[in-house]
């Protein structure tokens, strides 16, 4: 039997009564480490096209990325080729029928006589079918085409493609199929007034 004077402290086995803290503390550390690690390969892998939202965008004052897609217009199919010697301006958005989507199309419907006037197209492009597009055009009273780009490969191209949808971005091509402008952060209540302005000034230097 052992015994302890009054005097005598107890040794106590500091090891064994820290050891689950310590074990819950490696724990952490090593969770934390492994993440950090992950991330900073993720983000040392990546370009830094890759990493932003929507993909690469199509190089400025180059060859707009050619398409050929299912419209609700003239004869089904629209091309960007259809329309050299015009400008054109080519508007993604994520889908018919969507406040924000109503809102942005209204406004270019409303300003499509403007647009006429400076010698500019508006096309709409969006993932939903020639169906879906029709009956949009017809509820809104839309006088200019959209164009269907169900598996996304153009608003890829474009950089405005995320998950399942196309972003709202807008591209403005010259008539000589030059990409001119780009838009990534669009408000739909006022963004076809921007457009009209750029135009505007993209038309006086080329002029």
């Amino acid at each position: 039997m052992i015994s302890i004077s009054a005097n005598q402290k107890p040794q106590l086995n500091h090891n064994q009564i820290d050891r689950p803290a310590h074990n819950w503390l490696s724990f952490c550390l090593t969770l934390f480490t492994t993440g950090l690690v992950a991330i900073l390969t993720l983000t040392s892998a990546a370009t830094p096209a890759q990493a932003r939202l929507g993909g690469e965008l199509p190089q400025l004052n180059a060859p707009a990325p050619e398409f050929t897609l299912p419209s609700n217009s003239g004869d089904g199919v629209i091309s960007l080729s259809d329309y050299r010697g015009k400008w054109v301006v080519a508007y993604f958005y994520p889908k018919d029928f969507t406040p924000g989507c109503t809102i942005e199309a209204q406004r270019f419907q409303r300003d499509l006589p403007k647009f006429i006037d400076r010698n500019a197209q508006v096309l709409g492009i969006s993932i939903d079918s020639v169906g879906t597009h029709a009956e949009f055009c017809d509820a809104e009273g839309l006088k200019f085409p959209l164009l269907a780009d169900q598996d996304g490969a153009i608003s890829q191209a474009y950089g405005a493609w995320y998950s399942y949808m196309s972003l709202r971005q807008t591209y403005i091509i010259d008539p000589d199929g030059i990409l001119r402008e780009i838009y990534t952060k669009v408000s739909p209540s006022v963004h076809s007034k921007k457009v009209l302005a750029k135009l505007d000034q993209l038309q006086q230097v080329a002029s």
